[in-house]
C-alpha cells in the first residue's frame, strides 16, 4: 500500500488552512499554499505533490475547489493522477478512487468535463470561422510593409548584399530573409 499525501489551499492570505490541514491528518505527507492561480501551473506545491505521487499513493483533498480551478484544470490534474496510477479521495464530496463506485462517479464527472471541453473547442471554432468571414486576421502582424518587402527582394537579389546584413537591417532573422524572398519574388 502507497502513502497518503494530502494537498491543501487557501485562495488569499486572510484565510487559513487549520480546517484543511485538521482533515488532512491522517496522511502521511501534507502539501500546501496560499495561491489564487487559475490552474495547476500557477501553484507549486501542488505541482510538487503531483511530482512526489507514485503508483499505489492516494491523493486526498477536502474539496475539488481546493484541488482544481476549473474542469480543464482538473482533467489535466486527474490524467496526471491516473498516469502515475494514484487514487484520488475528495473528502467532502465522497469521490474515492479506490473504490469501485468512487471510480463510476469519478468517471461520470470527468465525462462530463470532456463533454465541456469539446463544447468549448467547437464553440471557439464557430467563433474563429465566422470573425474569418469578417476580415479580422489571426497570428502575428507582419513585422515589413509591402515597400520594406520589395526593398528586401531588391538587396536580396543585389550581388555581394550579406542575408545577415539584411536580416538586422529589416530586424528580423535570417530564415525570415530567405522566406519572405521565396513567398514575394516576382
Amino acid at each position: 500500500m502507497g502513502m497518503r499525501v494530502g494537498y491543501a489551499r487557501v485562495s488569499s492570505s486572510g484565510q487559513k488552512l487549520d480546517l484543511q490541514m485538521d482533515r488532512l491528518s491522517d496522511c502521511d505527507r501534507i502539501y500546501h499554499e496560499k495561491a489564487s492561480a487559475a490552474s495547476a501551473k500557477g501553484r507549486p506545491e501542488l505541482q510538487k505533490a503531483l511530482d512526489f505521487v507514485r503508483d499505489e499513493d492516494v491523493f486526498v483533498v477536502t474539496k475539488l475547489d481546493r484541488l482544481a480551478r476549473s474542469v480543464v484544470d482538473l482533467a489535466g490534474i486527474v490524467q496526471k493522477l491516473e498516469i502515475k496510477k494514484v487514487d484520488l479521495v475528495v473528502l467532502d464530496q465522497g469521490i474515492d478512487t479506490t473504490t469501485m463506485y468512487g471510480r463510476l462517479q469519478f468517471n461520470i464527472l470527468a465525462a462530463i468535463g470532456e463533454f465541456e471541453r469539446e463544447l468549448i473547442k467547437e464553440r471557439s471554432m464557430e467563433g474563429r470561422i465566422k470573425a474569418i468571414a469578417r476580415g479580422v486576421k489571426f497570428g502575428a502582424k507582419p513585422k515589413l510593409t509591402k515597400q520594406e518587402i520589395a526593398d528586401l527582394i531588391r538587396d536580396f537579389e543585389e550581388p555581394g548584399c550579406s542575408k545577415t546584413e539584411i536580416s538586422e537591417h529589416y530586424g528580423i532573422s535570417r530564415s525570415s530573409v530567405y522566406r519572405l524572398y521565396a513567398e514575394n519574388r516576382s
